[in-house]
């Protein structure tokens, strides 16, 4: 095995990962505002979860999505 080049492709699928996702929660936290379905003080409950089935893992993340400090 490889490591740098586990390590490589792992932060690869992890920034898609993140990018994408970002890009997710931004067009649907402006599309609720746009609609008046939230205020600008909202939270919201988030779960991300990962799969990877040839290793066997399964992993949710928990945390919150707030849309001021």
């Amino acid at each position: 095995m490889d490591e740098d080049a586990l390590n490589q492709s792992i932060r690869k699928f992890l920034k898609t990962v993140g990018v994408n996702s970002q890009r997710e929660i931004e067009q649907a936290v402006a599309r609720a505002v746009a609609e008046g379905a939230v205020g600008d003080q909202a939270t919201f409950p988030a779960r991300m979860r990962l799969e990877v089935p040839g290793l066997k893992l399964e992993v949710s993340f928990e945390g919150e999505i707030r849309l001021t400090p």
